[in-house]
C-alpha cells in the first residue's frame, strides 16, 4: 500500500484524470516521485469503476483503491445491503473478506464484524478505508480466515464466505472445487454458528449445490437490472426441511418471487393471442428458478409455448419481476414482409433467426419504448408481435 497515493496533489491529480486513457497514464512517466504511472493509472480505473458500484466509497475522500480486479469482483453496495438483512445475531465473522464492502454493510445489521483476508495488502487496505467510513465495529484480521476459525475459541452468530473458484474457465463448477472449501469445512463451521451465509456465481446448478451442502435454509438468487449477480445459501444448524427459493430483483422497485423446492405449477398454454392483452418477460433471477410453470399459476399468466417463457394476461400484473409489454398488434411473418418502416427494439424467443439478422432482413429500426417479439405460439406457429414497454426491469 503506497500511501503517497493519498496525498491531496496525488488524489487532485486522480480526479482531474477520471476520464483520461488509463492505458497512456500507465505506461507514461509519472509525475509524481515514488509513484508509477501504472499505479495512478490503477487508482483511476477503480475508483471510476466504483462511482455506480460502490458510490460511498466513491464519494468519501482519501478512498484508497487496490486493484481493479478486487472492485471489479467485489459485491455491489446494493447487493451488499440485501445480503446484511439475512444476518440472525449480533455477532459475524467474514472469512473472506476482500475489499471490505460486504462487512461494511453487516457492521450496520450486527454489533460485531471480524473482516478476515489473506492477501495483506488488501487487508491493510480494507482496514485504513475502515477508519474513512467511520467503521468503528468491525475488527480486521490479515490471515487465513478459515484457520483463524478453527483455532479460535470464539463462537459466532452468522459465519459468512464468498470462496472463489480455483479455474474461471467452464461454465460449470461445484462447490467443492472452490476455495475455501465449504463442503469440506460445513461441519467445523456449523460448529462455530448457528447460520452459513455462503455466496457463489450465478452459474452454480441450485439442484447440485444441494446435493454437496445440508442444511440449507434458503438460496436467493439476486439480480440487479437483470443481471443475475450472485447466489446467497442461507445455513442453518439442524435445519432439515425442504429449502426455499426466493428470486429477487434489486431494481428501483424491490420485487420477490418465492417457493419451496418441490412446489410444482401446473402447465399453462395459452390459445389465440388478442391484441390488447399483456406480454410478461420474466426477469433472469426467476429464469435461473426454473420455476416456469409456477410464475404462470401465481401471477394467472398463460404461456406461448411450452418451450418459450414468456407469458400473457387480459389483465396487467405490476407485482411481475420482470418486463411487462402492451400487446399492440400480432403480425405473422409473411405479414412482416409486406410492413414499411419498421420500429422497435427486436427481442427473439425460441424463433430460428437472430435479432441482428430480423434487424437487417426486415430494417427495423430501434426505438425505446416499441419492440418487436419474434416468438412461437403453441397455437399459431411463428409470430411477431408489435409491443409497447409499460414497465422495466
Amino acid at each position: 500500500m503506497n500511501k503517497q497515493l493519498i496525498e491531496q496533489p496525488v488524489q487532485e491529480y486522480i480526479h482531474a484524470n477520471l476520464n483520461a486513457d488509463v492505458h497512456k497514464i500507465s505506461m507514461a512517466k509519472s509525475p509524481f516521485p515514488g509513484i508509477t504511472g501504472k499505479e495512478l493509472a490503477n487508482q483511476i480505473a477503480s475508483r471510476k469503476k466504483s462511482l455506480r458500484k460502490l458510490p460511498t466509497w466513491f464519494n468519501t475522500k482519501l478512498i484508497y483503491y487496490p486493484a481493479l480486479l478486487s472492485v471489479e469482483q467485489c459485491s455491489s453496495e446494493i447487493t451488499a445491503a440485501y445480503k446484511a438483512g439475512l444476518v440472525k445475531g449480533n455477532t459475524l465473522i467474514d472469512l473472506t473478506g476482500g475489499y471490505g464492502v460486504d462487512s461494511f454493510y453487516f457492521a450496520k445489521n450486527t454489533q460485531t464484524v471480524i473482516h478476515c483476508e489473506i492477501n495483506e495488502e488488501l487487508s491493510a487496505i480494507a482496514s485504513y478505508n475502515s477508519v474513512l467510513l467511520q467503521e468503528e465495529n468491525v475488527q480486521f484480521i490479515c490471515g487465513d480466515g478459515l484457520e483463524f476459525l478453527k483455532n479460535t475459541t470464539k463462537e459466532f452468530d452468522c459465519v459468512y464466505i464468498d470462496p472463489a473458484r480455483r479455474s474461471s474457465s467452464g461454465k460449470v463448477f461445484m462447490l467443492k472445487d472452490c476455495t475455501p472449501n465449504v463442503v469440506e469445512n460445513l461441519s467445523m463451521l456449523l460448529s462455530k454458528a448457528n447460520q452459513i451465509l455462503v455466496k457463489t456465481a450465478p452459474l452454480l446448478d441450485l439442484s447440485a449445490g444441494l446435493k454437496e451442502l445440508n442444511h440449507v435454509a434458503e438460496i436467493h438468487i439476486v439480480s440487479v437490472k437483470n443481471e443475475c449477480k450472485e447466489l446467497i445459501w442461507v445455513i442453518e444448524k439442524g435445519f432439515e426441511a425442504s429449502t426455499k427459493i426466493i428470486c429477487t430483483t434489486l431494481n428501483t422497485v424491490q420485487k420477490q418471487f418465492s417457493f419451496v423446492m418441490g412446489e410444482e405449477g401446473s402447465t399453462a398454454i395459452t390459445g389465440i393471442i388478442t391484441p390488447g392483452q399483456y406480454l410478461y418477460e420474466p426477469d433472469v433471477a426467476l429464469l435461473k428458478s426454473g420455476a416456469f410453470n409456477l410464475i404462470a399459476e401465481r401471477y394467472q399468466l398463460q404461456k406461448f409455448h411450452h418451450q418459450t417463457q414468456l407469458y400473457t394476461s387480459a389483465v396487467i400484473h405490476p407485482e411481475f419481476p420482470g418486463r411487462i409489454f402492451k400487446i399492440e398488434e400480432i403480425l405473422s411473418a409473411a405479414k412482416i414482409k409486406k410492413e414499411k418502416n419498421l420500429v422497435g427494439n427486436v427481442i427473439v424467443r425460441n424463433y430460428p433467426d437472430k435479432a441482428a439478422t430480423l434487424v437487417d432482413k426486415y430494417h427495423i429500426k430501434a426505438d425505446d419504448t416499441q419492440f418487436m417479439i419474434f416468438t412461437q405460439s403453441s397455437t399459431e406457429g411463428k409470430m411477431i408481435i408489435r409491443s409497447t414497454i409499460i414497465q422495466h426491469y
